[in-house]
């Protein structure tokens, strides 16, 4: 990776794995300007996933569809977009173990998120329910 500040090489000086979110947290060190930042590795969803929709067509997973549908049935909260960002993590943490062959039902992404957001806030169930 380059420096975000001087576009050099870098070098990683600390990693932790989290696997709450299926990501890895880095400390970088800029071997020339020797600016310090911190950087995030997920795995992209979108280039390994494909989702069946109702029709039986192959689409790419797009987390930010799955993020804005979850938003849209929080906006009645006044933390929606952090909440929505919450969400959404949780669900895709929750398909990793559902995935077969690289693909999923859409039917088993909507059934997830119903269950997450019924567990979190009953009212942006009802409404994501409404739409999906």
């Amino acid at each position: 990776m380059v420096c975000v500040y001087c576009s050099k090489k870098t070098q990683v000086i600390n990693t932790r794995h989290q696997t709450k979110h299926n990501q890895i947290w880095r400390r970088r060190k800029c071997s020339a300007c020797h600016a310090i930042f911190t950087s995030l590795e997920t795995t992209d969803f979108e280039q390994l996933w494909l989702v069946i929709n109702k029709k039986g067509q192959l689409q790419p997973f797009l987390t930010d569809k799955l993020y804005l549908s979850v938003y849209d049935s929080l906006k009645h909260r006044s933390s929606a977009i952090s909440d929505a960002r919450h969400i959404t993590r949780t669900v895709v943490s929750l398909l990793l173990g559902k995935i077969e062959n690289g693909t999923i039902n859409s039917s088993l992404i909507s059934d997830t998120t119903k269950v997450c957001l019924n567990r979190f806030d009953k009212t942006a169930s009802i409404h994501y329910q409404a739409f999906h």
